[in-house]
């Protein structure tokens, strides 16, 4: 999103929190704020007269693009490539918030296979007749129909409880000032076992109130930006596990500050009530001299740990599965407590 070349007006209507709420503490000059409705109708105008990197450049995969429209392509403003790197299984159910033109959704389409559903969910009007007329030609050239897109925002998903197993976003956190409320929405949607994969832009260090007033910057996900700290405690706030971060590339500097795209991941786990015990073992491989996970356990390399079964379950996926060799003997799970 280049700022630089078509300026975010300020007004003083509806927010971009929720319906009629205005975004935060984000105060612009002469008291003012940027809302939700300024966001919106700056990327209905991007969808209507396409421009490149109006965010930062992106790279895909040729094989993950040949089924999809050159419209489609010529709209799809992000920071990275999460869909590649989140790869959808055969028969996921992938929601994509900010989908924009649907570029993640297509992807995504083609990966999960006609057994698959993809939810491509964005506020923009302009967006999504866009992206649906991308999707009935996606579906010709793949024979099959699992895409569908819904107007919705990132603070209010309009999919259900426990209803997806990957969510994805591509550069668009940024643009919420509510982040809390949309890891929240995030960790609702997602079931037992899901997880996220998001790219982003971030910030070395937290971004001053100076720079948050400017409107401009909010449209080049400069303004929003979380730092890699703040991004991970609120993912791990609404109960994510296994958060990590992989720096993609520096996308400039501002005032000092430099910002960079970043990919994350995360997992939801739902605990049992109350922990049982049923033999298991584990044993920490490395690297390292020791590992402390997300409950606080801290496993030092080599030595054999008895865990409960949620843990070792835990330990067996992702992100620490192959850094632990976990027991598994059989016999009835006896409670701890």
């Amino acid at each position: 999103m280049d700022g630089t070349e078509e300026r975010l007006e300020v007004t003083e209507t509806a927010g971009c929190c929720g319906p009629g709420e205005a975004c935060g503490d984000t105060a612009a000059p002469e008291g003012r704020v940027v809302h939700r409705d300024e966001v919106r109708d700056f990327y209905g105008r991007a969808a209507q007269a396409p421009r490149e990197e109006l965010c930062c450049p992106a790279t895909h995969d040729p094989a993950d693009l040949a089924h999809i429209p050159e419209e489609v392509l010529a709209v799809s403003f992000g920071c990275g490539s999460p869909m590649a790197a989140a790869a959808p299984r055969p028969g996921d159910t992938v929601v994509d918030l900010g989908a924009g033109g649907g570029i993640d959704c297509f992807i995504a389409a083609r990966r999960v296979g006609p057994t698959g559903t993809v939810i491509g969910v964005d506020m923009t009007d302009e967006m999504l007749e866009k992206a649906a007329a991308g999707a009935a030609r996606v579906a010709e050239r793949l024979g099959y129909d699992v895409v569908s897109f819904r107007k919705g925002f990132l603070e209010q998903v309009p999919v259900p409880d426990a209803g997806a197993d990957l969510v994805t976003s591509n550069c668009v956190l940024n643009l919420s000032t509510d982040k809390p409320r949309v890891f929240g929405e995030i960790h609702r949607v997602l079931r037992h076992g899901g997880r996220f994969v998001i790219s982003d832009i971030v910030a070395e260090r937290p971004v001053p109130d100076a720079l948050k007033a400017d409107p401009e910057l909010w449209g080049a996900c400069i303004a929003g930006a979380m730092t890699e700290r703040e991004f991970a405690a609120h993912a791990e706030a609404a109960g994510f596990y296994g958060v990590t971060l992989e720096r993609d590339y520096l996308w400039k500097e501002v005032e000092g500050i430099r910002f960079y795209s970043t990919t994350f991941r995360g997992y939801r786990f739902d605990k049992a009530p109350s922990c049982l015990y049923r033999g298991q073992t584990a044993v920490y491989l490395g690297p390292g001299r020791s590992l402390t996970d997300d409950d606080g356990h801290t496993y030092l390399r080599g030595e054999v740990v008895e865990v409960c079964a949620d843990t070792a379950a835990k330990l067996l996926a992702a992100p620490y599965a192959g850094m632990f060799a976990v027991s598994d003997p059989e016999g009835p799970p006896t409670p701890c407590c």
